[in-house]
């Protein structure tokens, strides 16, 4: 699924039914939608299309654009399409359902529609919607805040204008009354009811928190900026100032903010330094449902420390928990039963389809239902597709500007937009924008865009159904990248995008059966993932026992006691009367806002002389990629970067580059020359400065290695033992912990080499498991790095 190629995109080994017909949710007949009656294209046809090559000799006309996109069967015959289906007036309004007992739906749901809120199905949470059996605890308070219709102005309104016009102003005063005389409450609203910008001005407007800061804190650092950035133009003051940010590595506040935004990590580590968090007032967690690994954390923390200040009587401490979706019963129970307030958004009906047959390359059926809807579809109708990551995202653009590059005069423009997390701003930016005249904005996105921001135009979502997710197995110590299905409430958030300004449409690659197979919820991301990151923060947060810390969803005993036996053996944690503590050397590597097993990089850096290049290497490795890989110019970019390339690995492959871009003074026209990107080059910069600081504070000696790259891959060697992979006689590579079975990842520099003895940063599973950003290494120094583990493992290995 990774480094999809055009061949790969178009499939040629895929038959008929990779694009089998959708069905409706809610009707018993058959009807046709994008992808419904094409056959597969071949390789070659595809490939002569995007070639600007006409199939045959003739003119390529839109039919037969698209004929050639759509598949000739073995007679040549072009099988029938018809058109879209046109939005159907009895299907159920998602907004308009709503948890209180006493508020009826606005509109009757219809037999037609009855399925779309089946058994385990309910459909998008626009304010109220709950699984079945599932009712609103009799004894816990509720309120439901309805929506009012808004004024919907011509061209741009004044920012004034745009906040009035939000779903959540109505009942302004209303949910200022409730929230006023709580410790804690739990506010569920859809994206786009405007919960994330509104409340924290309501509440300072209200003089509620004004005594300390009203901290919003966000999974994604994207959104915090951007959500920074809004709300200071809407109060009309520079960022900054009334209103900042704080993000790993980017700070952008002053003694006079006093609404902040910044990511649940951010707020974590201020924690460290201050358990009670005494400069907040209030503490907004938003995209609760999200439940990231530091969200989880942050919940236990937050809440000891509203319990602790109340105890001593301090300045209370209000806690607000937002979330689109509805498992609220879990974030009320873990807040002392808190209150829930229901936001009712600005959802319009939508259509849901299935396929009837399972894909067997959901890529493919991505591509050919975007081009079939382009084809029948008025252009002011956006379309939004969920794919898994960057690669796959990168791939198909390009594959997207190919085809329509050749559609001919008369069909609509395609805007194709990619969208991920490591993108620059300034190109995330880019979806806000209105497509050219006659055009239509295609979206690929990642899942961040079910929650975390409001695309306008989406009149089409296709939903792939797949998700990027880490998973960790505690009893190997492999934690993995990997494609896998969406939870219920992920499809529901996805198919939820296309309603937002009017009746909308989505389509599931995937059966109606396969989607009630899907779990409810998403797992908690504390519940799959290497917790040694977490532990080492709970220890720095000196919790009195770590095993019996308050998680929300309490991890396995054995993902905790792995978590614990690899900080033993950084040398992070001893144990002392009969409890886990920090060592000298876990409070200096707590004091580094990284994961584990770089902070010891840093760390172990001075004893081989080598300070100032793992402080670059770490400081690359610690932001989006600085690689602009674009994929219609591969064979451009192989060429020109064979002048960094080390055959060492990808660490000092990178640390060669950044030592290029720092002798040309970070130049914009050789960051294009060479597909660096620029901005991200600086912030390397930036955070290498930070990580150096701290180094500095710690009293660290800070030295050059010079050319003598030997310490430096000794250094990554000694900190990344337990990350080692062994070359065998087969010429495959086994993980030297438990004997896994990995491969060198295609972006590697070492993918054409075979060097005996590899450590690497991370996996990422795809059809197979991959080792990423490598470093060739002697077995001996990690032997001499651990020689206890290695002894113990070499033991188990003969037995």
């Amino acid at each position: 699924m990774a480094d999809q190629s055009l061949d790969h995109l178009c499939g040629s080994s895929l038959d008929s039914s990779a694009c089998p017909p959708l069905c409706r949710v809610g009707t018993s007949n058959e009807h046709s939608i994008p992808g419904a009656a094409w056959q597969v294209p071949s390789t070659a046809s595809c490939q002569q299309l995007v070639n600007g090559n006409a199939v045959g000799g003739k003119p390529a006309s839109l039919r037969h654009s698209l004929q050639i996109l759509g598949g000739l069967g073995s007679a040549g015959r072009v099988s029938p399409r018809q058109p879209l289906p046109a939005p159907c007036p009895a299907m159920a309004p998602w907004a308009l359902h709503c948890t209180s007992q006493q508020a009826p739906l606005r509109q009757p749901v219809t037999p037609a529609c009855a399925r779309s809120q089946r058994k385990g199905a309910v459909p998008g949470p626009a304010g109220a919607m709950r699984l079945p059996g599932e009712g609103p605890p009799a004894k816990r308070p509720k309120a439901v805040l309805p929506a009012q219709p808004a004024v919907q102005p011509r061209g741009p309104p004044p920012v004034e204008q745009q906040r009035r016009s939000l779903p959540i102003f109505p009942v302004r005063g209303r949910l200022l009354g409730h929230v006023r005389g709580l410790d804690s409450a739990v506010v569920i609203g859809e994206t786009g009811s405007g919960k994330t910008t509104q409340i924290p001005q309501y509440l300072y407007e209200a003089g509620i928190g004004r005594q300390g800061i009203i901290a919003v804190t966000q999974p994604r650092r994207v959104a915090a900026i951007a959500l920074a950035t809004r709300v200071s133009d809407e109060k009309k003051t520079e960022l900054g100032g009334l209103v900042g940010y704080s993000v790993r590595f980017d700070d952008l506040t002053s003694d006079e903010t006093r609404i902040k935004f910044l990511t649940d990590g951010m707020l974590l580590r201020e924690a460290i330094g201050d358990p009670l968090l005494r400069k907040y007032s209030v503490v907004i967690l938003d995209e609760a449902h999200e439940r990231t690994i530091h969200t989880d954390v942050l919940f236990g923390v937050v809440k000891a420390a509203q319990k602790k200040r109340k105890q001593l009587g301090k300045l209370p401490l209000k806690v607000i928990v937002m979330s689109a979706t509805m498992d609220v019963d879990l974030f009320s129970e873990y807040f002392n039963g808190a209150p829930v307030l229901y936001l009712e958004g600005r959802q319009h009906p939508i259509q849901v389809f299935y396929t009837k047959q399972p894909q067997s390359d959901y890529l493919q059926a991505a591509l050919v239902t975007v081009f079939q809807i382009h084809q029948e579809a008025p252009s002011s109708q956006d379309i939004l597709v969920f794919l898994t990551g960057q690669e796959e995202i990168e791939a198909m653009t390009k594959t997207c500007r190919d085809i329509a590059k050749h559609l001919p005069d008369g069909c609509p423009q395609m805007m194709v937009i990619p969208l991920y997390a490591s993108l620059p701003y300034s190109q995330q930016h880019r979806i806000f924008r209105a497509a050219p005249k006659d055009g239509r904005k295609v979206i690929l996105s990642t899942n961040i865009a079910e929650t975390s921001i409001t695309i306008p135009g989406i009149k089409y979502v296709v939903d792939t159904g797949m998700v990027k997710a880490k998973k960790y197995r505690p009893e190997t110590g492999l934690e993995v990248l990997a494609v896998q299905w969406v939870s219920k409430a992920q499809a529901w958030q996805r198919t939820g995008r296309a309603g937002r300004e009017d009746s909308g449409i989505c389509y599931r690659l995937y059966t109606e059966n396969d989607f009630e197979k899907l779990n409810q919820m998403t797992i908690p991301e504390i519940q799959r993932c290497n917790l040694s990151s977490v532990m080492l923060q709970l220890l720095a947060l000196r919790i009195p026992s770590v095993l019996t810390f308050d998680f929300m969803s309490k991890p396995s005993p054995e993902a905790i006691q792995a978590a614990i036996e690899q900080l033993v053996l950084m040398g992070a944690v001893e144990q002392k009367d009969n409890q886990l503590v920090l060592t000298p050397l876990g409070r200096k590597m707590a004091a580094f806002p990284l994961e584990p097993k770089f902070s010891k990089t840093i760390l172990l850096s001075p004893k081989f002389h080598c300070t100032e290049e793992i402080l670059t290497i770490v400081s690359l490795l610690s932001v989006d990629s600085v690689l602009y890989n674009p994929p219609a110019r591969r064979d451009e970019v192989q060429s020109v970067r064979r002048k960094f390339i080390s055959s060492e690995g990808d660490h000092l492959t990178l640390l060669s580059i950044y030592r290029a871009f720092r002798n040309v003074n970070g130049n914009k026209g050789w960051c294009r020359e060479n597909f660096i990107n620029s901005r991200n080059m600086m912030l390397v910069s930036d955070v290498r400065a930070q990580l150096r600081d701290i180094c500095v504070k710690l009293s660290m000696p800070i030295e050059s290695s010079h050319l003598d790259t030997g310490n430096i891959r000794r250094c990554l060697a000694h900190s990344l033992f337990m990350n080692a992979a062994e070359l065998q006689p087969d010429g495959s590579y086994r993980t030297v912990d438990s004997h896994q079975a990995v491969a060198i990842h295609p972006s590697s520099v070492l993918f054409h080499c075979k060097p005996a003895c590899v450590v690497y940063n991370g996996l990422v599973h795809t059809n197979k498991c991959y080792m990423r950003d490598l470093c060739v290494v002697d077995a001996d120094w990690l032997y001499d790095a651990a020689p206890d583990y290695f002894r113990r493992k070499l033991q188990v290995a003969k037995n």
